[in-house]
C-alpha cells in the first residue's frame, strides 16, 4: 500500500521529520498562505498545523483524514468545519507550557527592571545614562500576579512566581476551583483591582474574545503591567494602546496580536513601554522537539487506524470513522 501523505504547513523538528518519513511521505507546504495550503492539501491524507487554515480548507481536501495541531491552541483550525467533513482534529496539549511560562517570567523581569531600555541606553548613551533607568526598577518579590487562564501554562507560571519569587498569585478561570497553597482563585474584576502583573494565558473562545478592554483597563491599579501569551483578540487592542499612552498601564509585553504578522503601521510599534515578539513564547529547541514528538505519536496511532489520544472533536467520532472507512 502507498504511504500516507502528510502535509506540514511549516517545517517541524528535523529529527522527528526524519522518523515520520519512515512511515509516510512528508511534504512541506510551499507557503503558509491560504491559497497555497488549499492547493497543497488536495492529495494530503493528514495535515500538521503550524499556520492558520482557511475556513474552507476541509472542503478542498477530499482525502484528508486528520489535522494535527503542532501545539495546543486550536484557533488555527476551523473545528466546526472539520467535524462537518468528518476530519479528526488532534493537538499536543501541555508540552510547551513550561516554555511559555518561562517566557512570561522573562518579560515580567524585563518590564520590572527595564532591561531592554538599559541595554539600548548603554550602547547608545553610555554607562551613566544606562544606570539612571535603575531608579525606576522594581522587584517581582512581594508583588501580586494575576493569571487569566489556569491551564497548564497558568499553573506552571504560578509555581515559578510563587515559589521562585515569593509573589502572591491570583488565578482567574471559567469554573470555580478551591484555593491551593500557591493560588487564590478570584473573579476577573477582583484580580484587576489587585494585580501588579496581569498575564493572559487563556484560550481564544467566543467567551474570551475582547475579554480585556477599556472597562477592564480602568479597573487595573495604576502602574500595572500586562503580559499576553494567550491570543491577540483576547484584548481590545485599541483600548490597550489608549491605556499604554495614558500611563494607566505602565507597560506591556505582547507575543500575540489582533492581526498577525503585526502590521507595519500598528501604533504598538511606536510605544516605548511595550515589548514585542512575533508569537514565539512557546518556541525553543526543546519545546519544538516535544511538540513534534507529540504530533508524531498522534499520527502513528492514526496510521494504525486508531483515533488519536488527544482527539478534540469527539462529537464527530461517527462521521470521522465513516470518512476513514470510505477513504480506505
Amino acid at each position: 500500500m502507498p504511504l500516507p501523505l502528510v502535509l506540514l504547513t511549516n517545517a517541524i523538528d528535523p529529527a522527528v521529520t526524519a522518523e515520520l518519513a519512515r512511515h509516510a511521505t512528508v511534504r512541506v507546504a510551499g507557503s503558509p498562505d491560504a491559497d497555497t495550503l488549499r492547493r497543497d492539501s488536495r492529495e494530503a491524507d493528514y495535515v500538521v498545523v503550524r499556520a492558520p487554515l482557511p475556513e474552507d480548507f476541509f472542503a478542498q481536501a477530499p482525502r484528508l483524514r486528520a489535522a494535527v495541531r503542532h501545539g495546543a491552541g486550536l484557533d488555527m483550525i476551523p473545528l466546526a468545519q472539520a467535524s462537518r467533513h468528518g476530519v479528526a482534529v488532534a493537538n499536543v496539549p501541555g508540552v510547551n507550557a513550561a516554555t511559555v511560562a518561562e517566557y512570561a517570567v522573562g518579560q515580567m523581569l524585563n518590564l520590572a527592571r527595564h532591561l531592554p531600555r538599559i541595554d539600548q541606553a548603554l550602547r547608545a548613551e553610555g554607562w551613566a545614562a544606562a544606570r539612571q533607568h535603575s531608579d525606576r526598577a522594581t522587584d517581582l518579590g512581594g508583588k501580586t500576579l494575576a493569571v487569566v487562564g489556569m491551564g497548564c501554562i497558568g499553573h506552571a507560571l504560578a509555581r515559578i512566581c510563587a515559589a521562585g519569587f515569593g509573589m502572591r498569585v491570583l488565578g482567574v478561570r471559567r469554573t470555580p476551583a478551591p484555593d491551593t497553597e500557591l493560588v487564590r482563585h478570584v473573579t476577573l474584576q477582583q484580580a484587576l483591582a489587585q494585580a501588579d502583573y496581569l498575564v493572559l494565558a487563556c484560550p481564544l473562545t467566543e467567551q474570551t474574545r475582547g475579554l480585556v478592554g477599556a472597562a477592564e483597563f480602568a479597573q487595573l491599579k495604576p502602574g500595572a503591567r500586562l503580559v499576553n501569551v494567550a491570543r491577540g483578540p483576547v484584548v481590545d487592542e485599541a483600548a490597550l494602546v489608549d491605556a499604554l499612552r495614558s500611563g494607566r498601564l505602565a507597560g506591556a509585553a505582547l507575543d500575540v496580536f489582533a492581526t498577525q504578522p503585526l502590521p507595519a503601521d500598528s501604533p504598538l510599534r511606536a510605544l516605548g513601554n511595550v515589548l514585542l515578539s512575533p508569537h514565539l513564547a512557546g518556541m525553543t529547541l526543546e519545546s519544538t522537539r516535544r511538540m513534534s514528538e507529540g504530533v508524531l505519536a498522534q499520527l502513528l496511532a492514526m496510521f494504525r487506524g486508531e483515533l488519536p489520544e488527544h482527539l478534540r472533536n469527539p462529537d464527530a467520532r461517527e462521521a470521522i470513522l465513516a470518512r476513514w472507512a470510505a477513504l480506505a
